[in-house]
């Protein structure tokens, strides 16, 4: 009977399993589908930004079968191979606050390896006849004052087993599930209290069903009370039998019965610890304890006083389960029970992800107009006048009169220096005949260089740029002694550096893989302050200035494709 009731069980466990895997995980706070109807009115107002908090989702019912030892605390030692089996079914009311139904059945054994012989009070041993009239002078303990004359008390070792199951509505208080450094945890630790009901029938092996249902004769176990308790309760073991026929001492019916078995209100305990296989699986190691207000659980409650009466104990029985167990999550269209999820992961995703956030639009004062922010603009320009990308105003011909003002754009060298208007004078036609030759400088060779514009954290030479690239490129072929600064810029943290370097190093690569420019005309310069984080400027070395053409990446580690 007992395997068929196994199979059943192992039947049943194997259907929910497969059921909840077939099942699919959808969720997040966005999904209007997982909310319920009475709090979409606060789901719609959160997605409007008319409400800082979401809507708590619908969130999925746990159920959970175990099995494992289950132990009576009473007067009587327990044996500790004693088996339990339970089911629950849990559902979440706030990401620490939790509720469950428990239902628990156990079996548990007890057997005392110490000698009892006072046990007049123990109604199933006074009946199986280990207190007897006297037959002859030679009983192992005569009690002539307390038990009467002609009376005996047979040594017996105290045994029960108990049949309790209970059910119990809990409280269940998540321990870990709010982190701050991390999003998830694959553990979980809980704790629980409740109250409940139990109820137990208790029976004694009192009589020898192999030796026609006659008292045990314990004369031949070891009487020495130097004999230790192992081997006492390896010769119990091969004498007694499992038939526990006898029912133990009960309150009778002076206590509520359910089903035939005694009945009493009863409080629990515990703690638990649940380990995630998947976001419909966990397993659960779980021990609880459960109180009654009863000492009968054992069937004893007399405790003996060595030549005189029994006297009733005043402590109370208490039951240990612990247990192992396989918890299903189920539940369409719901996000996983909520002691599973870590409530400051949509605040932390917002903050580094915004998708509802209402974000200030940013505001870049730019005083003269010119397109570069103050930030960066390294000269208040007049209106109208053109600019690099520091805000400077352009000037072509390098005679310190801006374009935007200049009357002649281009001004010969030998012409200048010219006047307000940019206008130069040149010498008569009679004292140029032979000009002395006048050794021009790099910068004046080569002129302004132009800016390299990156996309935002890419390191990607885009073809404009790679055009631009070509044109400085014709540039120092002209002018082969001639270097060329090439300048990133931003340094604020580790990923600006290493970003800086990455485009810088770019530049240099392209100029000498792709144009053939030998690498030790160019100075690497990165991780510099005043300019555009994706820009690089290009600069011409002045007249003997020098450094490296390549440097370490500060922070490899972080470097980006």
């Amino acid at each position: 009977m007992a395997s068929k009731k196994y199979l059943l069980l192992a039947a049943v466990m194997l259907f929910t399993v497969v059921s909840a895997l077939s099942q699919t995980k959808i969720g997040t706070y966005y999904d209007s589908t997982q909310i319920p109807e009475k709090r979409m009115p606060q789901h719609q107002e959160f997605l409007s930004g008319q409400y800082n908090f979401p809507a708590k989702p619908r969130n999925q019912w746990e159920i959970g079968i175990k099995g494992g030892l289950f132990q009576v605390s009473g007067d009587i030692p327990a044996k500790f191979l004693s088996p339990g089996f339970g089911a629950h079914v849990r559902k979440a009311f706030g990401y620490i606050f939790s509720m469950r139904l428990e239902y628990m059945y156990g079996i548990g054994k007890g057997q005392h390896w110490r000698i009892a012989e006072n046990y007049k009070k123990n109604t199933p041993l006074y009946d199986a006849g280990y207190f007897a009239p006297y037959r002859t002078p030679a009983g192992p303990i005569q009690y002539v004052s307390k038990l009467g004359v002609g009376q005996r008390a047979d040594p017996v070792f105290y045994n029960y087993k108990t049949v309790v199951q209970d059910l119990s509505l809990e409280g269940v208080v998540t321990l870990n599930n709010v982190r701050f450094h991390k999003s998830k945890t694959g553990f979980n630790v809980y704790g629980f209290a409740g109250i409940g009901g139990s109820i137990y029938d208790t029976k004694v092996n009192a009589l020898n069903s192999k030796n026609n249902n006659l008292k045990y004769d314990y004369s031949t176990i070891a009487q020495s009370p130097y004999t230790d308790r192992r081997s006492k309760r390896k010769e119990l073991k091969n004498l007694l039998d499992d038939s526990y026929e006898s029912p133990a001492e009960n309150h009778g019916e002076r206590r509520p019965k359910l089903f035939g078995d005694t009945f009493k209100p009863s409080g629990t305990v515990g703690m638990g610890v649940a380990f995630k296989l998947s976001n419909r699986l966990n397993l659960a190691l779980e021990d609880r304890w459960t109180f009654i207000k009863d000492d009968l659980l054992d069937g004893q409650r007399w405790q003996e006083h060595a030549w005189g009466d029994a006297v009733q104990t005043r402590d109370f029985d208490s039951y240990n389960y612990l247990s192992l167990g396989l918890n299903i999550n189920l539940g369409a269209k719901s996000v996983e029970p909520l002691w599973w999820m870590n409530p400051l992961d949509y605040a932390y995703s917002e903050i580094r992800n915004p998708r509802l956030m209402k974000l200030p639009k940013p505001v870049l004062p730019d005083t003269d107009g010119d397109g570069v922010t103050d930030q960066f603009d390294l000269e208040q320009t007049p209106a109208g006048c053109p600019v690099d990308s520091h805000g400077v105003s352009q000037d072509t011909d390098g005679d310190g009169v801006p374009d935007c003002k200049d009357k002649e754009l281009i001004t010969p060298t030998y012409c200048q220096p010219v006047d307000a208007d940019g206008v130069g004078k040149c010498p008569d036609p009679e004292c140029c005949k032979n000009p002395p030759v006048v050794e021009k400088t790099c910068a004046e060779l080569m002129g302004a260089l132009p800016s390299v514009a990156f996309k935002a954290n890419s390191n990607k030479l885009a073809d404009d740029a790679k055009a631009v690239l070509s044109t400085v490129a014709a540039k120092m072929r002209n002018n082969p002694g001639c270097k060329v600064v090439v300048i990133g810029y931003c340094s604020s943290n580790k990923k600006e550096q290493q970003l800086s370097w990455d485009h810088v190093n770019a530049v240099i690569n392209y100029m000498v893989d792709k144009e053939g420019i030998n690498g030790d005309r160019f100075i690497f310069n990165y991780g510099q302050e005043g300019g555009d984080c994706n820009t690089v400027d290009l600069r011409v070395a002045a007249e003997g200035e020098d450094g490296p053409n390549t440097i370490e990446p500060p922070h490899p580690n972080l470097r980006k494709n």
